[in-house]
């Protein structure tokens, strides 16, 4: 008994040996720990921290995904060109060190999934004047061993004529083009930013070029588990908001959650060159525009531009129509009540402007006289305030070359503008003079309606400091204002050989003109539709025997009679969204306004049509026992008809030249092409005289249609 007693007790230790050896073991390759190599001098991708603690995207990454699979780390820091070589030699069991995926790597590592996208640039020193690759030639260009910029630099260095220098760390490479020792240095872009936000003395010149992946690589043919491991862990973290969260924490809000991958519709000004004007696709450029899409770029989001001019969109955005406003505004106290603004992104300073033979140098001299302004700019609030003093009176002008005609042409004696603005204009040919020095310096700032779009807010500030740091607003700047903003007016490549003669204007803007025609004639015929429809039903009701429909109808006739076609449109497409909360498309708006408005004079038209037939026909259809409607149709309506076409056509008319009007909501209409060819050229004489001759050939057409039916038509 006491055998079998003990032999059990032995089987029973032996299995609980067994089980414990089976967990221990199980335990150690749970808790692996691998050694993984990086770089030295990395940022943001690896360095040392304040407490001498490695951290960065790449180590902050290695090991969230450590922890999620449930293995251990040890980081050696031995530098990209050792790290490399101790993984081949199997010293180390991968690498991770912002090391871009190659084919000649890749046939020697093994990769996992891509983490990272980035791209080459090129640096050089705060106060270089080198733009481009092209003035390297015959210059020294810095480089960091193993890297793909440096495998770039190499690719293009012959095409170029430089040459180049290696070092094995960023530190160095750096101080080399701070120094001068070198005139450049190529750098992955968020190392490069990144070390700029440090406070490196160097500035980004190119954007990004040879894009490429970083990735985690090990021995080729070996450690398949651990690449396993970590692409089943980064897919991990990525899905639970971690990876988003490393990248924050060292490139700023470019993956912020709440901006990245959203369209934000921002409105702009349409006459406000270097800041916002059409180029010759007819595209949105300048200061403001190049501003906005790279902040948005930088930040992970995307912009739609609408140009409405610049009340509309202050507008706009009061009414959520649209979520920012970026348009040259100045910040100032009274316009901190209604909107939140951005860091100020540009300082400007108010200046007067007169005729070339003016004799008025100073403000003392505008005493009894006439000068212009722009609604809603900072040169308007400076007149305002200082036309007491100086005893002149004010005209405003919606757009800036409304102004400067006005001064022209002697109408007013002077106006006053921002600097820039002025000079850019006059650089174009504008025959003004600016007689003053800036007064009234004042920040311009990006703006969102007061308690709104908060996150689109911070995005632009965090945008803005990313630019600034590196350098990318310094060019930006530079594009239009030349390299001193102070002294240099804006540079637009050939606009002095530039065919301004009427033919020339046709021949380069005729794809903008023929693309406005389209619209204003698709706006015109959907409009006269409904219009159509509306007016026939309001002007039948002012017809039947209903006192009630009869109220109706002279109602509706007069209320949208009367009220201004502006009015109307400005109170459908912003006042009714400021109440709803609700946004309105513009052409939607449009045609809701036309559709109103017109169909009110075409319900009086139709209205008096009907009752333009003798009464006794009436009369006549009912005593011979048909009823009201039969009557109308047979007898009332086929005469009333023949009366109405001609009010018809020439109503059509009408409605093609209003659509001129719905510029002010920012439909790109006729007439708003004409005044965004106008922003870039400043040719208003000549490209108003092309948009009325557009018109006047359509209306032309339309009055001979409208003789042909009349002439069908009569009995």
């Amino acid at each position: 008994m006491n055998r079998k007693v003990s032999n059990a007790l032995s089987w029973v230790v032996l299995l609980m040996a067994f089980l414990f050896c089976l967990g221990w073991s199980s335990s150690t390759a749970h808790a692996k720990t691998y050694q993984i190599g990086t770089d030295v001098t990395y940022p943001p991708f690896e360095f040392a921290n304040k407490q001498n603690k490695y951290v960065g995207i790449d180590i902050d990454i290695m090991n969230a995904i450590a922890k999620e699979e449930g293995f251990k780390v040890n980081i050696k820091p031995v530098g990209f060109n050792a790290a490399v070589q101790s993984v081949q030699s199997g010293q180390l069991d991968g690498i991770i060190a912002g090391m871009t995926i190659t084919p000649d790597r890749v046939a020697k590592f093994d990769f996992g999934t891509p983490y990272y996208k980035t791209g080459v640039v090129m640096a050089v020193a705060k106060n270089s004047s080198i733009s481009s690759f092209k003035q390297l030639k015959g210059k020294r260009v810095a480089l960091k061993t193993g890297t793909a910029a440096a495998d770039y630099a190499n690719s293009i260095k012959k095409k170029y004529g430089f040459k180049t220098v290696t070092f094995d760390d960023s530190d160095n490479m750096y101080q080399d083009v701070a120094t001068g020792n070198s005139v450049a240095c190529f750098e992955d872009q968020p190392v490069m930013q990144y070390g700029i936000k440090q406070g490196l003395k160097l500035k980004i010149v190119t954007k990004p070029a040879n894009t490429g992946w970083y990735g985690f690589g090990v021995k080729k043919g070996t450690h398949k588990t651990l690449i396993a491991k970590f692409n089943k862990g980064l897919k991990k973290i990525k899905a639970n908001g971690t990876y988003d969260k490393i990248v924050g924490r060292y490139l700023g809000n470019k993956t912020n959650k709440k901006v990245k991958g959203k369209t934000f519709t921002i409105g702009t000004d349409v006459t406000f060159p270097p800041f916002e004007f059409a180029n010759k696709q007819n595209k949105y450029v300048g200061i403001d525009m190049d501003l906005i899409r790279a902040i948005a770029n930088e930040q992970g989001f995307k912009v739609k531009i609408k140009a409405l001019g610049f009340n509309a969109a202050v507008q706009a955005v009061e009414s959520g129509q649209i979520d920012g406003v970026i348009a040259g505004m100045s910040i100032t106290n009274a316009r901190k009540a209604q909107f939140d603004f951005s860091k100020p992104y540009f300082n400007s300073g108010v200046v007067m402007a007169v005729n070339p033979k003016s004799k008025i140098t100073k403000l003392s001299q505008l005493r009894g006289k006439k000068v212009a302004v722009k609604t809603g700019t900072a040169g308007a609030d400076y007149a305002s305030s200082i036309k007491k003093k100086y005893g002149f009176t004010t005209v405003t002008f919606d757009d800036s070359n409304n102004m400067y005609q006005d001064v022209s042409t002697g109408n007013s004696a002077a106006c006053f503008e921002d600097h820039p603005v002025m000079q850019y204009a006059i650089k174009q040919g504008t025959k003004l003079k600016i007689v003053t020095k800036p007064a009234l310096s004042g920040p311009y700032g990006f703006a969102v309606k007061r308690g709104h779009n908060k996150a689109l807010l911070a995005a632009f500030n965090n945008g803005l400091a990313d630019l600034k740091a590196s350098g990318t607003y310094d060019n930006i700047k530079a594009k239009y204002l030349g390299s001193d903003e102070s002294a240099t007016a804006a540079k637009t490549k050939g606009s002095s050989s530039e065919d301004r003669t009427f033919i020339g204007l046709i021949k380069q803007n005729q794809g903008a003109l023929l693309s406005g025609l389209k619209e204003t004639m698709w706006l015109t015929v959907v409009s006269i539709f409904f219009a159509t429809i509306f007016g026939i039903v309001v002007g039948l009701l002012g017809v039947v025997p209903s006192k009630f429909s009869n109220s109706i109808s002279s109602i509706l006739i007069y209320l949208f009679r009367g009220m201004p076609l502006l009015v109307l449109a400005l109170f459908i497409y912003t006042g009714i969204p400021s109440l709803t909360g609700e946004k309105i498309p513009a052409f939607f708006a449009g045609v809701v306004t036309l559709t109103f408005n017109e169909g009110a004079y075409i319900a009086a038209f139709v209205k008096g049509g009907i009752e333009a037939v003798d009464p006794g026909q009436m009369e006549a259809a009912r005593s011979l026992g048909l009823p009201f409607g039969k009557s109308m149709r047979r007898i009332i309506l086929p005469q009333g008809i023949r009366i109405m076409i001609p009010s018809f056509i020439n109503q059509f008319i009408i409605t093609l030249k209003d659509t001129s009007i719905l510029s002010i909501i920012g439909l790109l209409e006729l007439t708003q092409t004409g005044k965004i060819i106008i922003a870039r050229n400043l040719e208003g004489f000549k490209v108003w005289t092309i948009v009325a001759l557009m018109y006047l050939i359509i209306i032309t057409l339309l009055t001979w249609l409208s003789n042909w039916v009349q002439r069908r038509t009569k009995v």
